[in-house]
């Protein structure tokens, strides 16, 4: 078993001297070297153009385009290295799992990648230059895996395929411009229909007033949306754009919806479900780009927030409602057990080279 821990970030300011203050915690992080020499072996099969992805962000939220700024000028790089870093636009991303299941007053999600892509960060960041203020787990410093925004807004994405990608948004980054622009599943609905869209994923939506979750199916081709509970890789609408291979996700959302149909969850239930190690849904596959990292927990009548790194453990809880009226929380570190000897990249050396 690994001891593995994300570091848990508040920041009450302008996107741009958020920006700035990632950039200086990042400067010399184990995180940024790990990334630098990931690259000397994984080439980037993508174009960076600074000028295209410009215009994107100052049509969609010219504050995140704020941010890399400050970004850029603490690491002193070249404005199209912090993109391929961070943008999230026109950049590649690789398979992943993920479930994810919706009860009453809550979300609660499976975070399912590799350990070498793992930031380890928690962040919680009240803008003050516009944008909903939010609480959730990073990808890439600048995405959200999953998360809860001021307004009840909870968000968690699962991957489908990689086939035939287009020129837009990845889905970190999407779960970010949903959290900070979007009020209600409503307005998320309709952000996901407006936005281009770089691959294939599922995004389950919930706020305080949805009696069911939204899940919108998205691909570069086409959005549809529908309502249910639980989401974990295929598609239920636009099944040509499922993979071949289906068994294991198949499995997982079985699980889940015997689970459902068989009483009615509370929360604590529900995220035992998903994190205890026994029970079907947590997977041990880190080194096929698809074990269970981190449980989330969502309440967006509460706006509380549970975290736990690894299977079967107790979730670090957080008032997000106390944050917001401006009491910091503890603690400033969530740790956790992972069963894997795969390096995590934002503890320890972590290149393609090795396993």
């Amino acid at each position: 078993m690994k001891k593995i821990f994300a570091d848990v970030i508040q920041y009450r300011g302008s996107h741009y001297d958020f920006g700035f203050n990632q950039g200086e915690r990042l400067r010399d992080s184990i995180l940024v070297h790990n990334r630098e020499r990931q690259w000397k072996v994984r080439k980037a099969l993508f174009r960076i153009d600074v000028d295209e992805t410009e215009q994107v962000f100052q049509r969609l939220a010219p504050m995140i385009w704020d941010e890399f700024l400050g970004l850029q000028e603490a690491l002193e790089w070249p404005m199209e290295k912090v993109l391929q870093e961070f943008g999230g636009y026109r950049v590649n991303m690789t398979r992943s799992g993920c479930s994810i299941y919706v009860g009453e007053g809550y979300m609660i999600r499976n975070y399912d990648y590799h350990p070498k892509t793992y930031d380890g960060r928690a962040v919680l960041f009240q803008p003050a230059d516009g944008g909903y203020a939010t609480i959730g787990l990073t990808q890439k410093i600048t995405g959200r895996s999953d998360g809860m925004n001021e307004k009840g807004l909870v968000m968690g994405y699962t991957f489908m395929n990689r086939k035939r990608p287009g020129n837009g948004f990845i889905c970190h980054m999407i779960g970010r411009l949903i959290l900070e622009r979007c009020a209600s599943v409503e307005e998320a609905v309709d952000l996901l229909k407006e936005v281009p869209h770089r691959g294939s994923f599922s995004y389950v939506l919930y706020d305080a007033e949805a009696k069911v979750p939204y899940i919108v199916e998205t691909s570069p081709r086409r959005v549809e949306v529908r309502q249910d509970y639980a989401c974990t890789n295929h598609f239920k609408i636009m099944t040509e754009e499922n993979r071949h291979v289906l068994d294991d996700s198949k499995k997982r959302m079985q699980i889940i919806e015997e689970n459902h149909e068989q009483s009615g969850l509370s929360g604590d239930e529900a995220f035992k479900l998903l994190n205890d190690t026994e029970k079907g849904v947590f997977s041990k596959l880190y080194g096929s780009w698809a074990g269970t990292i981190h449980t989330s927990a969502y309440f967006p009548q509460t706006r509380e927030a549970w975290i736990a790194l690894g299977g079967d453990q107790e979730p670090t809880k957080f008032n997000f409602s106390k944050w917001l009226d401006g009491e910091n929380l503890t603690p400033n570190r969530i740790e956790g057990l992972v069963d894997t000897d795969i390096p995590f990249v934002n503890m320890e050396p972590a290149d393609w080279y090795q396993k």
